[in-house]
Order: C-alpha cells, then sequence, then structure tokens
C-alpha cells in the first residue's frame, strides 16, 4: 500500500510540477465566483453553469498543456501560430454572426470568436520578433512590429469589434513598452489617434458606436434607450453596498432591468449581491494573478519569454480596467467582458491558456539567455 501511495504521489507530481500553485489556487476562485455569479444571473439555471464549467474544463486542460511546452519550442512555433490565427479572421468576415457585425463562427457545438486568439497569438509574434532585435527598438524595428500589430488589428476593427480590436492592438504595444520603447512614442501615438478621431466619428464609426460615445458623455440623455445599459449598472453597483444583497436576491437582473447580465455584465450583478466586499475580494484575486505575471516575467533569463509573460500580465489588467469602467460608467461601453466572471467561451479559454504560458515561463526556465 505505501508503494502504491508513493507511487500515486509521484504520478501526480510529474503531472501538475509546470502547474504554478499560487496561480492555479487564485485562478480556482475566481472560477468559482464566476459560477456562483452565473448560477444567479442566469435565474438559478443549472444549465448555464453546466456549460461554463465545461468551458472551465477545457480551459484549465489547454493551460495545463500550455504549461507543459518550453517557451524555446513555442518560440520556434510562433510564427506559424501567428499565421494560422490570421485565417479565421478572415472566415468570420464572410461566414461570421453578430447583433452589430461578423464576429462568430457557428461550429454547431458552440460558437468560436477568432479575435480572442489574437490576445495570446500576437504578443507571442511580437514578442517573437523584438527578441531577435537590438533593443530598444529601433526605427526600422519598430515599422515592422507595428506591421504585425496592425494587421490583426485592423482585420478586427472591420468586423466591426472596437473593443476586442483596442485590446488586441494594446497587447501588442506592451510588448513594445517592455521592450524598451520610449514613453514619447505612446504619447504621439495617442495623439495621432486623437487627431484622426474627427474621421473616424464621420466615416469609420457606426451608429450604434457614435450611440456608446453619447450616451457614456451623457447617459441620461436618453434613460429608456441608449443611456439604459450603463444607468441600470451603475444602480446595481450602488444599491450593493459595503457587503450586498446577498447571493440571489439582486434586483436588477432578476428583475431584468439589467441588461446582458451573464456576459458583459456580470461584474455588475456580483456588485449588487456581494458589495464592496466583494468586489474588493475579486480585484484582489485579479491584481494577485497580474502580480504574479509581472513578477515570472521578471524572473525569466531569456528575452522572449521576459516580453510574453509580461505582455499577458498588462493584458489582463487592461480588460479588468476596461470591464471595470465600462460597468461603472467611468469608460464607454465596448463590449468586453471580465476576464473569467463573464460567460463565454473562447474568451476564458484562450485567457486560460495564455496564464498556462506564463506558468512554463517559470517551469522551463532557461540556464542561459534567449
Amino acid at each position: 500500500m505505501t508503494v502504491l501511495l508513493r507511487w500515486l504521489f509521484d504520478m501526480i507530481v510529474r503531472v501538475v510540477r509546470t502547474l504554478d500553485i499560487p496561480l492555479c489556487l487564485a485562478i480556482g476562485g475566481l472560477m468559482v465566483i464566476a459560477l456562483m455569479t452565473l448560477y444567479s444571473a442566469g435565474g438559478e439555471s443549472r444549465s448555464i453553469v453546466i456549460a461554463q464549467g465545461l468551458r472551465f474544463v477545457i480551459g484549465l486542460g489547454g493551460m495545463w498543456a500550455m504549461s507543459r511546452v518550453p517557451p524555446m519550442r513555442l518560440r520556434h512555433w510562433t510564427p506559424l501560430v501567428y499565421g494560422l490565427s490570421l485565417l479565421p479572421l478572415l472566415v468570420v468576415l464572410v461566414i461570421g454572426q453578430g447583433k452589430h457585425g461578423n464576429l462568430w463562427i457557428n461550429l454547431g457545438v458552440f460558437y468560436f470568436q477568432p479575435a480572442e486568439v489574437l490576445k495570446l497569438s500576437l504578443p507571442m509574434m511580437t514578442a517573437w520578433y523584438l527578441y531577435r532585435e537590438r533593443l530598444p527598438p529601433s526605427l526600422g524595428t519598430l515599422l515592422v512590429a507595428g506591421v504585425i500589430i496592425a494587421v490583426p488589428t485592423l482585420l478586427v476593427l472591420v468586423q466591426p469589434d472596437f473593443g476586442t480590436a483596442m485590446l488586441i492592438g494594446v497587447s501588442g504595444a506592451f510588448v513594445l513598452y517592455l521592450a524598451g520603447l520610449s514613453w514619447w512614442w505612446f504619447v504621439a501615438a495617442g495623439g495621432a489617434i486623437a487627431g484622426i478621431a474627427p474621421v473616424a466619428w464621420f466615416f469609420l464609426l457606426k451608429q450604434y458606436q457614435k450611440d456608446r460615445i453619447l450616451t457614456f458623455l451623457n447617459p441620461e440623455s436618453d434613460p429608456l434607450g441608449t443611456g439604459w445599459n450603463i444607468i441600470q449598472s451603475k444602480i446595481a453597483i450602488g444599491s450593493g453596498g459595503l457587503t450586498g444583497k446577498g447571493w440571489g436576491h439582486g434586483t436588477q437582473s432578476h428583475l431584468n432591468y439589467l441588461p446582458e447580465h451573464t456576459t458583459d455584465f456580470a461584474f455588475a450583478v456580483f456588485s449588487e449581491e456581494f458589495g464592496w466586499i466583494g468586489v474588493a475580494t475579486v480585484l484582489a484575486l485579479y491584481l494577485f494573478i497580474i502580480g504574479r505575471c509581472l513578477w515570472i516575467a521578471s524572473e525569466a533569463r531569456d528575452g522572449y519569454s521576459r516580453l510574453l509573460a509580461g505582455s499577458l500580465g498588462l493584458s489582463l489588467l487592461v480588460y479588468v480596467v476596461v470591464n471595470g469602467g465600462m460597468i461603472s460608467g467611468v469608460l464607454p461601453v465596448v463590449g468586453v467582458p471580465m476576464p473569467l466572471l463573464s460567460y463565454g467561451g473562447t474568451s476564458a479559454v484562450s485567457l486560460l491558456a495564455g496564464l498556462g504560458v506564463v506558468m512554463a515561463v517559470r517551469a522551463h526556465r532557461p540556464t542561459h539567455g534567449g
């Protein structure tokens, strides 16, 4: 019996040796909170919990698989992964489905959102290119990296999906920042974006996107129309108070005042039911995961791993800030889900796969710089 137990213990250690236990515990905590929130937001439906639970299982399998791939091997595959991830972006423009554009591909069993894959493959490709160049980047290096970032970002923009395109572009920009690019370049880029904003307003933005910006500036101008979402979200957050109304007792979602309460506004549902204490707990879990990613990046011994792990951690920070700002009225509504907390398969699987890559950086540290 002792020999059998020792064999089982050794087997478990070999299976989980590439996983980062502190990260796994924080991720597991968020998943439990997510399933509780979805159960309540979905009208106490077990089917939505089971469906999301299965997505989490697939994502955890992807996380484990990616954690076992040495970064050196992943770096070798990066151009192929990046190229293959662009193909669905072309396919979705032809056969995609969505309320405001071609965003998802119906695979029969589930809906696949190709743009979510770029949140991992784009930082990989940008890190792969910059790893091979002298840092900080020269003007020529910056131009090539800009093309790597711009191609998928523009393909997502034409779907159109402004929120996801923004996050994809930011994930690539973080690689440039970690590579030592001067702040002046980011200031100049911000100025350029501000300069073309009037052109985008009249010629590029769809009417629903304009409505979201106008609603952000003054949601009370159309409280029963375009301003409804954000007004109801802020009511849900504010009514939660310090300790919340209790699990399953939120009125905004249960009485159908709050739209998209299982997806984009799931965090508002959680805020109403668990209050400030619950929100602080969730944000602490997110901050721990982000901080852990950045610590692992700082400990990496090759440039590719350092740039990739750091950019994935900072990208997660942006996702949390954008969704949190969106549901609280600080930022315009752009249709960005809260990582892991919102209902969705592709986003959860891609995020967990990315965290698996971060774990691989820690588990497979090379002895010499890349």
